[in-house]
């Protein structure tokens, strides 16, 4: 889907010397190494002493200029750090993913020291009077002392497998690569006053990011994020060399590495782009473009100049994902690991919206922005400074920007089989519907082919419940033990009990896609999701929002043998109650309800509900104290039937 906007492009400071490359934007798929080869990067690459990104601590006009409230705020940021007792990350501790399988414990006190790091640089870099220099000695000099800069999560890379980290391996996961960027801004932003307290630090600083990020990266063939070895990437691999391209630029003294980094980091970035379909869809969902679609905004950025592809259709699709997948308020398409509420960075979107020329991207961002920063930078929860630093030098310009949601009223992604569909562009008001094909491989995968989620007025009514708190379990091979990977957990049929199977083979088939005027609808056959011993031949699910009406699902199937019984499950965290006669009342919770009922043949299904608790805190950012899980059961089933179910407002009728 193709979006004509056009927007003045906003500056920033260039890594590289310009090079005008010609590209008209329909071209089709190109390859960033052909585009700018190592011979190339090697030519235009500026020393790093005359690369200023952004002003650092001595540019005191800069930092002093910044809006008296936001000033304000940064500095009273830092402020709660002021003899801060940095948080101990003993090995035991680190242990407890490897014996307990807890990960949430550790991370909880390293990225403690992250928060605490960025805010007393911030601080220091706005005053200027070193009123917060030792204690941001105090922290670089504890990140610098931790055996491993990233998470017991991630160690399971090294040689010596999971437990505690070997140090003579440095392994770049996430958050070592991360890690490694909050100092390289650091010694960037604020090498000048940290040296007056020891030039011990910024040697510490160059000698650990050497030995943890810029030689492993550059001289090991292949982490798995950076796509070498074969094999689909995801978000690791632009957000790993965001930050190992950012540590290259700011700190590597060796301008041959330098370049030869950079060459690497375009190499692997084509691994990404090679795993997108042309309309730019994510498949971890938009929890995770954050990390993904906003991490290749961030490459760009850093190379912006001479690397520029923003006029490539590719790029502009990945962009326009997120604002595609968005419901209403904070809630967005949640299918695979995705978490139903989101929280895109608004500032990034609305750059990536500026570099396209797209105005519904940029207002958007505006429109995150302001949802996010409404009261300002107080107890700003950012520890990635690359991406912090363009927010606060942005914010006066962003928040005189036009703010606005765009609510596509069609979307339909044919390369992750998404659909999005509502009553009207624009607004919120109305049925909401968005339904998948896809297959059981995808990234961050839950067996959920065939899934459709339904809101209304803005409202969850039928649900993707998301993803638990991540646990050893949740990447391994007891994954899909987990209950809300099951398909038993989405908006999905059970035969017998049996649910859909995780793999490449098991998707849907004869994906067909329509809308007009009138309505929006996604038929396909979701029996091979199933296992051979379903026994079913084919499943026929239409799902079609009839606009100003209603949702309606229709499942047509032909069993090759019988079945005891056939289930329907609908997950709500609606207020359920049975009224008989085929119907159910959803109820929305909050003080001025939306009320909706679901419609069924009563003499062919017969309805169960299960309360769920959720009790895992992930999950109760989203959700209420329990959920309930509609079960509309068949027993006897005939060999071949059709089915519907209709969910409509209550006060339609």
């Amino acid at each position: 889907m193709q979006i004509d906007a056009h927007s003045r492009p906003c500056t920033r400071p260039l890594v590289l010397t310009l090079l005008i490359v010609t590209m008209a934007a329909g071209q089709g798929r190109f390859k960033l190494c052909e585009l700018y080869p190592q011979e190339t990067i090697e030519k235009v690459l500026i020393p790093r002493e005359q690369w200023h990104p952004w002003p650092t601590w001595s540019n005191r006009d800069a930092w002093e200029n910044l809006p008296k409230a936001v000033r304000k705020d940064l500095v009273a940021n830092g402020e709660q750090y002021l003899g801060y007792d940095w948080p101990d990350l003993p090995a035991t501790l680190f242990l407890e993913y490897a014996r307990e399988g807890n990960r949430s414990r550790y991370e909880r006190e390293h990225f403690a020291r992250r928060y605490a790091l960025t805010n007393l640089l911030i601080a220091e870099c706005v005053e200027g009077k070193g009123r917060f220099l030792d204690d941001l000695a105090n922290g670089v000099w504890a990140i610098c002392e931790e055996s491993f800069w990233g998470v017991p999560a991630h160690v399971g890379a090294q040689k010596a497998g999971s437990g505690l980290p070997d140090a003579e391996e440095p392994i770049v996961d996430l958050f070592a690569a991360e890690t490694g960027e909050s100092l390289a801004w650091t010694f960037y932003l604020a090498g000048e006053p940290l040296d007056r307290v020891s030039p011990m630090i910024c040697k510490r600083i160059r000698h650990e990011m050497d030995r943890r990020v810029l030689t492993p990266c550059l001289e090991r063939e292949n982490f798995g994020w950076m796509g070498f070895g074969g094999g689909r990437v995801n978000n690791w691999n632009p957000w790993c060399n965001a930050s190992w391209l950012t540590c290259t630029l700011l700190v590597e003294p060796d301008e041959a590495r330098r370049s030869a980094s950079v060459g690497k980091i375009v190499r692997s970035l084509d691994h990404f782009l090679d795993a997108y379909a042309d309309d730019g869809g994510c498949d971890e969902g938009p929890g995770y473009w954050g990390r993904a679609g906003a991490s290749l905004l961030d490459c760009l950025e850093l190379l912006h100049g001479a690397i520029d592809v923003y006029d490539r259709p590719l790029i502009q699709e990945i962009g326009r994902y997120i604002y595609r997948v968005h419901i209403a308020d904070d809630y967005f398409v949640n299918f695979a690991d995705a978490s139903a509420k989101a929280h895109p960075p608004g500032e990034l979107v609305w750059r990536y919206g500026k570099r396209i020329g797209d105005d519904r991207l940029a207002a958007f961002g505006a429109y995150l922005h302001g949802r996010r920063r409404g009261e300002g930078f107080a107890g700003a929860r950012n520890y990635t400074i690359g991406r912090y630093l363009p927010e606060i030098f942005h914010v006066a310009e962003l928040e005189a920007a036009p703010a606005k949601p765009p609510l596509p009223r069609d979307v339909w992604l044919d390369g992750i089989q998404v659909m999005v569909a509502r009553c009207k562009q624009g607004s919120p008001e109305g049925c909401f519907l968005a339904a998948k094909g896809g297959h059981n491989a995808e990234s961050h995968n839950h067996n959920d082919v065939g899934n459709f989620v339904v809101y209304a007025a803005g409202r969850p009514i039928l649900i993707d419940i998301g993803v638990e708190t991540y646990s050893r379990k949740t990447f391994s091979s007891q994954r899909y033990e987990i209950w809300t990977m099951q398909s038993a957990w989405h908006n999905l049929p059970m035969v017998d009990g049996i649910m859909q199977s995780p793999g490449r083979q098991f998707a849907a088939a004869d994906v067909r896609y329509e809308s007009d005027d009138e309505h929006a609808q996604l038929t396909l056959d979701i029996a091979k999701a199933y296992p051979a011993k379903a026994n079913l031949k084919s499943w026929v699910r239409t799902i079609r929002l009839n606009r100003g009406k209603d949702v309606t699902v229709v499942e047509q199937y032909t069993l090759e043998k019988p079945a005891k019984e056939i289930v329907l499950s609908l997950v709500t965290p609606c207020k359920v109650t049975a009224q008989g006669d085929g119907r159910l009342c959803l109820k929305t919770l909050e003080e001025s309800p939306v009320i909706m009922q679901a419609v069924y043949d009563e003499s062919k299904l017969k309805p169960t509900l299960e309360i769920v608790p959720v009790e895992d805190g992930h999950l109760r950012l989203v959700w209420p104290e329990q959920l309930t899980r509609i079960l509309l059961r068949a027993e006897n089933p005939r060999m071949q039937d059709t089915w519907a179910v209709r969910i409509e407002r209550v006060q339609d009728k």
